[in-house]
């Protein structure tokens, strides 16, 4: 029996939609490919089953309790830069830690602050913690702009990075920041007798249990620097930063350790476009919100003239440098990589960015989500370069 022609161009016009849906899937233009190429094309590790780290592992006992007359505890603290108005962020990050970590292991908290410290700000951190609690405030000399900075050349510079839509670039307490974190934190007085760090900032959450001494485990292990993120930089905020570095490197090519991860700070594959515009350096960093480090390393002959090179050439203030990209220049270049570990047993999210480890210990991430925002951020992701360059140790 014949089809009526109604019948016939109903089921044509089917089946070009039916085409047409599966070219949109396919294409390199549909919405799915949109949104995937903007996805890593490693599989995250940390969809793999993790656990803790191997090495030496330090478990809490009474040794650990608050003023524990043979405390176990090493020259370490916990450390934060954070203003009187970000209290209710900090309270926040420190329930995440203390629950997860420090209240087995009760490590002081040492606060920082350009200003003195609230009463209110005081009460209510000692409140969260047993462990002893240090309010101290930076010297003006560590946190004003230096009288080497040109503040015409500064007011203009602000301008260009404006135009370029570099995030915070007309704060000045942005760059004070950027450079007290590189350069002044660990010349403080109060951490004169402190080897070791964890850095926390407001707003951060942390979702894993930790059960061994974290600090411990850096000492015995012999290891400088833990991170948990690693990203790209925006190029445009870091323009000099590495031909100053080479300039540097050219006066002091002794400073680069040969097991380096220069690899990983030069790459021009992954991200061409990122190394092309910041003069050679592919942009990648340790995301130091989150650093677990040891002192002695920023305290280096290498790492103080590094700085110091920086410091003059004033790329804190008339561009934007971070102290990521310059703690993890120096890392890169003057430390052994191996000395270097990814604390992938520690979740963690400072947003948009997850560390969210596949272990019964974590709850409150996703496995695996490397962000839950917009799909691009995905490309951000530089951890698959340190992989393949230095490992996941």
């Amino acid at each position: 029996m014949a089809i009526a022609r109604p019948v016939r161009a109903l089921a044509l016009a089917a089946a070009l939609v039916w085409c047409f849906f599966i070219w949109q899937l396919l294409s390199p233009s549909g919405t799915a490919m949109t949104k995937d190429k903007y996805l890593s094309f490693e599989r995250d590790p940390n969809l793999d089953p993790t656990g803790e780290p191997e090495g030496k592992l330090i478990r809490a006992s009474e040794d650990y309790a608050p003023g524990a007359k043979n405390s176990a505890r090493i020259n370490a603290t916990l450390l934060a830069l954070v203003r009187n108005e970000e209290l209710e962020g900090m309270l926040q990050a420190m329930r995440d830690l203390e629950r997860t970590w420090n209240h087995k292991f009760n490590y002081p908290w040492t606060f920082f602050n350009d200003v003195p410290f609230s009463d209110e700000f005081k009460k209510r951190t000692r409140a969260v913690t047993k462990a002893e609690v240090r309010y101290e405030l930076i010297p003006k000399e560590h946190w004003e702009m230096p009288s080497w900075i040109n503040q015409d050349l500064y007011h203009e510079s602000v301008k260009i990075l404006e135009e370029k839509k570099i995030q915070y670039a007309d704060k000045i307490s942005y760059h004070q920041m950027c450079r007290w974190n590189s350069g002044m934190f660990y010349k403080h007085p109060a951490l004169a007798n402190t080897q070791y760090y964890w850095r926390v900032e407001p707003n951060v959450h942390f979702f894993c249990d930790v059960d061994y001494d974290v600090f411990r485990y850096m000492h015995d292990n012999n290891k400088t620097y833990g991170f948990t993120i690693n990203l790209y930089d925006a190029p445009a905020s870091i323009t000099t930063l590495w031909p100053e570095t080479e300039k540097f490197l050219a006066e002091h090519p002794e400073y680069v350790h040969e097991n380096s991860a220069m690899n990983w700070l030069t790459d021009k594959t992954r991200r061409p476009d990122h190394t092309k515009d910041a003069n050679g350096y592919s942009t990648c960093h340790f995301w130091s919100n989150f650093e677990i480090g040891d002192m002695n390393f920023w305290r280096s002959k290498a790492y103080e003239d590094y700085f110091n090179h920086l410091d003059r050439a004033g790329g804190f203030f008339y561009e934007r440098w971070g102290d990521a990209p310059v703690h993890s220049i120096a890392l890169g270049l003057f430390e052994d990589s191996s000395k270097i570990h990814w604390f992938r047993d520690i979740g963690y999210q400072h947003i948009p960015f997850f560390n969210c480890p596949n272990s019964p210990k974590c709850k409150g991430c996703v496995t695996g989500r490397f962000t839950d925002g917009e799909a691009w951020l995905n490309r951000e992701d530089c951890r698959p370069n340190w992989f393949k360059y230095v490992g996941m140790g």
